[in-house]
């Protein structure tokens, strides 16, 4: 999924002022964002937080269900960002304005490099049962103009330890690389343990890193945590120490510190008010970011108000997916220019 607000928030991020620079414990508590009308499917947000907006390039984290729900997200624009899609259970298709069309299950990824403009949908069958992650990575200047790519790798690097099962997303962990593109040093991975399993492994000192438990409970450093927060680990650490008393999955984050101060409002990730502007006009005159297969184009996608969006993104529609869907407007900008300030409040 991709941030469907109708009111979005600005999020200011990066630099490398703020980033703890030693080992810490901060429990992030995400937010419920409804994405959509009354029926529609509620995600946790973790980042951005109010008070750590990035985790090395990591700059968006949804994590939504397990519910039974319909999920139609319209075709919609993003600039400057990869989206990471990972489930857990169910199945999503993914088309995009390259010509993409993809079904990711569970143990599979769906990688889309935005580059400088791209636009997709998601949808997925109606009272399917879905649970799952999105998570956006942020573009560093020299590639984020780059032009856009897709992705689907439906296997992945799964070192087995005896009760634990670790699945390499992204970059690298413990000498295991994911075959997935990144453009900044980073790694993504799930963590699978058994009830009773514990682990050890080497983390990089000169990367931050946090983790958020998907199912069950793991305790981290000995702090126990379920599904909900993200637990921020800060940097200069050489290991993480996981155990599970009755199983558990989780997902670890992590990265060198992005150096560089970015724009996130709505679905594009920029450098300047005036940048997300320009992004926008390109999105509501509708040539740009392309169009996507099977979607119906109707009146541009500026020229709604938010409720256009509500109504794109609203669960148990009945109309299944392939149906066609109209793109979705872009909300009103706020009145005050959006600024690039620290990674924290």
């Amino acid at each position: 999924m991709s941030n469907l607000e109708t009111d979005p928030r600005e999020s200011a991020c990066g630099g490398l002022a703020d980033v703890a620079a030693e080992p810490v414990e901060e429990l992030l508590t995400g937010r419920d964002v409804v994405l959509g009308g009354p029926r529609a499917m509620r995600v946790t947000r973790t980042l951005p937080n109010r008070d750590v907006r990035m985790v090395g390039a990591w700059c968006f984290v949804d994590h939504y269900g397990p519910e039974r729900a319909t999920m139609r997200v319209p075709p919609h624009p993003h600039t400057g960002l990869q989206t990471v899609s990972w489930l857990l259970e169910g199945e999503i298709l993914h088309r995009d304005s390259l010509g993409s069309e993809q079904t990711i299950t569970p143990g599979g990824l769906n990688l889309m490099t935005a580059g400088r403009g791209i636009s997709h949908s998601e949808e997925s069958a109606a009272g399917a049962l879905l649970h799952g992650v999105q998570l956006w990575v942020a573009l560093p200047s020299h590639v984020r103009g780059i032009a856009p790519a897709f992705e689907h790798h439906a296997t992945l690097p799964r070192p087995v330890s005896p009760g634990v099962v670790t699945t390499v997303i992204m970059g690298e962990l413990d000498g295991v690389a994911s075959p997935a593109t990144v453009h900044t040093p980073l790694v993504g991975a799930e963590i699978t343990l058994e009830a009773g399993a514990g682990t050890r492994l080497p983390l990089r000192p000169g990367f931050e890193y946090a983790v958020l438990v998907l199912s069950g409970a793991v305790r981290v450093f000995g702090t126990r945590l379920s599904p909900g927060p993200l637990l921020y680990l800060g940097s200069g650490r050489s290991g993480l120490e996981l155990r599970s008393e009755g199983g558990g999955r989780l997902l670890l984050l992590g990265g060198e510190p992005f150096e560089e101060r970015i724009v996130m409002w709505w679905n594009f990730v920029g450098r300047s008010h005036e940048e997300i502007v320009g992004f926008r006009r390109e999105w509501a005159e509708g040539e740009a970011f392309g169009t996507v297969s099977g979607a119906a184009r109707a009146a541009g996608p500026g020229t709604g108000s938010g409720a256009g969006s509500e109504t794109g993104s609203e669960t148990g529609s009945g109309a299944g997916p392939g149906t066609g869907m109209a793109p979705l407007p872009a909300p009103e900008l706020p009145l005050t220019p959006l600024k690039a300030r620290g990674r924290r409040r």
